[in-house]
């Protein structure tokens, strides 16, 4: 009797506890490549990374990191697919980088949120345009206030995100002339508290991570509001596939983001007309960015670059795990 009370007991104290949650929409079975650029060592001499705000590769598979250096490390460093450093530019532009693009030919466009700034340059780093005025906010045609994020048109217009200090998305024709613009401070349809990434599908619709109000938003090429998700937290970073697949970096809350600073985080793939979760993995970071090959690359402002590509573990490693390569 006794015996049996013992075991019913432990039964019901099993019952009442909890152990880990399951993947949202299942568990994407990546590997990871935690110090991208930074092992193997290939940097000059005494580089490293600051907070690494984003990251994006070009047609080439060279990858692009724009991270907030110190005095001696470029802002903006290109690494072969393997992680091998190849140049980087940038010294003395930029104040706080924010978000980085590259578009169908090859231009690299920068969001500086520092010094109010949007910039396009050749992969070389030569500069073909420049919206905004370095180091003046503002809230007119010509101006941002702390800008986050570009997304591209299929006819070579853009949109801009703006961003941390105007609560709008501005958009401007093929040569950087204003359009339209929308969007005020609020948490109503076409409202936004931080736009933090903008980007468009294959229909043209824009979407736009409005962070502070745990939403996504999407919109029609003239700022009409479409629909909104509410389901995926504060969305840090955002990435469309051109086959419109979904993938973004996010947290449960924009107070769990700010806690954290970006620690505590998922990447998540999604099916774009139903916001339905098809995989999820844990994974910290400001900025997504997905190759045609699905690898994804993470922005961390821990200071480093996730690689994370397809592949699984079998079985566990072995006596030597830990133990560098020679």
């Amino acid at each position: 009797m006794l015996l049996t009370g013992l075991v019913t007991t432990a039964m019901l104290i099993s019952a009442d506890l909890t152990g880990w949650n399951a993947h949202e929409g299942g568990l994407l079975k990546y590997r990871v490549q935690i110090r991208f650029g930074q092992e193997p060592e290939t940097m000059p001499a005494g580089w490293t990374f600051g907070r690494v705000s984003a990251v994006a590769t070009d047609s080439a598979g060279d990858v692009f990191v724009f991270h907030r250096a110190n005095k001696t490390t470029d802002p903006l460093v290109i690494f072969d697919a393997k992680g091998h450093y190849k140049r980087s530019w940038g010294k003395g532009v930029f104040a706080n980088p924010h978000g980085i693009r590259i578009d169908k030919n090859n231009h690299v466009w920068l969001v500086d949120n520092g010094d109010h700034t949007v910039r396009k340059f050749t992969r070389e780093g030569e500069l073909l345009l420049l919206l905004g005025t370095p180091g003046k906010s503002g809230a007119t045609r010509n101006s941002f206030y702390r800008p986050t994020d570009i997304g591209f048109a299929a006819d070579g217009s853009f949109y801009v995100s703006d961003g941390y200090g105007n609560s709008r998305v501005v958009k401007f024709s093929p040569k950087g002339e204003y359009l339209l613009e929308w969007g005020k401070k609020g948490t109503g349809p076409g409202e936004f508290n931080l736009p933090h990434v903008v980007q468009v599908d294959s229909k043209q619709r824009v979407w736009v991570s409005d962070r502070e109000n745990n939403r996504i938003q999407c919109f029609d090429p003239s700022g009409k509001f479409i629909k909104q998700w509410n389901h995926l937290g504060a969305t840090q970073g955002l990435h469309i596939m051109p086959d419109d697949t979904m993938w973004i970096i996010t947290h449960r809350s924009n107070i769990e983001n700010l806690t954290y600073d970006t620690l505590s985080g998922r990447i998540m793939k999604l099916d774009m007309e139903t916001g339905k979760i098809l995989g999820s993995i844990e994974s910290p970071g400001h900025w997504i960015h997905v190759t045609p090959k699905d690898e994804i690359f993470i922005g961390s402002l821990s200071g480093n670059v996730f690689r994370f590509y397809p592949g699984w573990l079998n079985q566990g490693l072995g006596v030597d795990e830990g133990i560098a390569k020679k």
